[in-house]
């Protein structure tokens, strides 16, 4: 017990703490994906999503922190939650209509989870990563979506109460199993979100 007492090196890199809004996007079927390609095809499929969601988040605003595998994690301010929404509610449309997947023949569909909350970033091999519940909580609801959709927390009511957001039942998320209820973002929302100002980088 002394031993978690002691004070942590001087050597931690510097963390900022925030309230943040974090956005988590995974790929419906990779595994299946990668079994039924050449890995040559599977590789470049997968390069191809990644780059573009990249580009895609960061022309909303968005800061993206990591990707792993299939898996992209990106960070927005509390402001910026409309943004985060729309961004989400687009990926959806832009991995199913991915150019090359459609010469593979395939269909891509994302799953997407956002959660608003304290965070603390730093640097962590050279890349800026964010730790703390709603990073957890982002990816239990990317999980617990079904294909095409994107799932929400209830923290995010207070900075898109104007936008829809359906109720829904979730349960057995790990971690989090008190949590009985997050809001589907449908896509009926995209004109509602479109329509907030001053959320999307345009250069």
């Amino acid at each position: 017990m002394a031993n978690r007492l002691l004070p942590l090196p001087d050597s931690l890199p510097p963390a900022d703490q925030q309230l943040a809004c974090l956005l988590v996007t995974d790929l419906v079927g990779s595994t299946r994906l990668a079994r039924r390609l050449p890995l040559a095809h599977y590789m470049a499929l997968m390069t191809d999503l990644i780059q573009i969601l990249i580009l895609h988040f960061e022309a909303h605003g968005g800061q993206v922190l990591q990707h792993q595998g299939d898996a992209v994690v990106c960070l927005f301010t509390p402001a910026q939650v409309p943004a985060a929404l729309q961004s989400a509610l687009k990926a959806h449309s832009r991995a199913a209509q991915l150019h090359l997947a459609e010469l593979l023949g395939e269909q891509l569909q994302l799953r997407a989870g956002l959660a608003v909350g304290e965070v603390l970033t730093g640097p962590v091999g050279g890349m800026v990563s964010a730790y703390g519940l709603p990073v957890n909580l982002a990816r239990r609801l990317c999980s617990a979506a079904q294909p095409g959709e994107t799932l929400a927390c209830p923290s995010v009511l207070p900075y898109a109460s104007a936008m829809v957001l359906q109720e829904r039942a979730v349960s057995g998320l790990s971690g989090f199993e008190d949590l009985r209820t997050a809001y589907s973002v449908s896509a009926a929302a995209t004109d509602a979100l479109s329509a907030v100002p001053g959320q999307m980088k345009t250069g």
